[in-house]
């Protein structure tokens, strides 16, 4: 599978796996069902009022074409904004990409934001609307971070979040119900960061790469403003960290 190389703040870098075309693909038709879906409605309810003239729209249509036309905006606005808004408040997902399971981030490392989306948005009639999706597909298959215009312009790709590795198989090992975390501030951290933190803590561990350890545990420290007992090592520190998040958020 394809990857995006993501480099952070840090000079750490990070390999996530691009979200495959069908995957967003799945996506776009998910979220052009609910948009069509969505007209559906406001169409029968338009013709349900207009038929019993119930608010007098059929002379106001006559007459007024204007108020036709604020009609229109306002009811088809929805549909129009409804990629940018749903990104920004759901991070980067809409509701197509939440059930495909694919994220849309930045590829410097920091958090995607209103303009990134933005963007992307606004480069989606030449990615998309024009030849059918044709350019964002070529765009997807020749560029290093398999990104369509719009993500270049933007210095955003679309990773995927499934996870076919089993939780045995990784640092984040179930917490028994009385386990006693050590690390309170840990809430201050997001699920992003510590998604960066254990790709790079598995990767550091393979390699023996004690440096991108010792960055990793710094980082955090920086964060959560607590420093761990003098005899604790740098790997067990962040062995710690992860189990106390996931002491916290396992219920969320």
């Amino acid at each position: 599978m394809a990857e995006i190389q993501i480099t952070t703040t840090q000079n750490v870098t990070i390999a996530f796996t691009a979200a495959e075309v069908g995957e967003r693909i799945l996506a776009y038709f998910i979220d052009l069902l609910i948009k069509i879906a969505y007209i559906s409605v406001v169409v029968a309810i338009f013709r349900a009022v207009s038929n019993t003239g119930g608010m007098g729209f059929e002379n106001n249509f006559d007459t007024d074409p204007w108020s036709v036309m604020a009609i229109i905006i306002i009811l088809g606005s929805p549909v129009i904004f409804y990629t940018i808004v749903s990104e920004s408040l759901m991070l980067g997902q809409t509701i197509g990409k939440k059930i495909a399971k694919i994220q849309v981030v930045k590829i410097d490392g920091y958090r995607a934001t209103f303009l990134d989306f933005f963007i992307r948005w606004a480069m989606r009639f030449v990615d998309i609307n024009i030849f059918s999706g044709v350019v964002a597909l070529v765009s997807i298959g020749s560029s290093k971070n398999h990104q369509r215009l719009g993500g270049m312009a933007s210095g955003t790709g679309v990773i995927t979040l499934k996870n076919n590795v089993n939780i045995s198989h990784t640092i984040l090992q179930e917490v028994s119900e009385d386990y006693k975390p050590t690390y309170l501030s840990v809430i201050k951290l997001s699920d992003n960061d510590m998604r960066i933190i254990k790709e790079n803590f598995i990767r550091a561990k393979k390699a023996n790469d004690f440096k991108t350890i010792l960055i990793l545990k710094e980082k955090i420290i920086g964060v959560i403003e607590e420093e761990p007992h003098p005899d604790v090592t740098a790997e067990n520190f962040i062995k710690c960290v992860l189990k106390d998040y996931n002491h916290f958020t396992k219920n969320m």
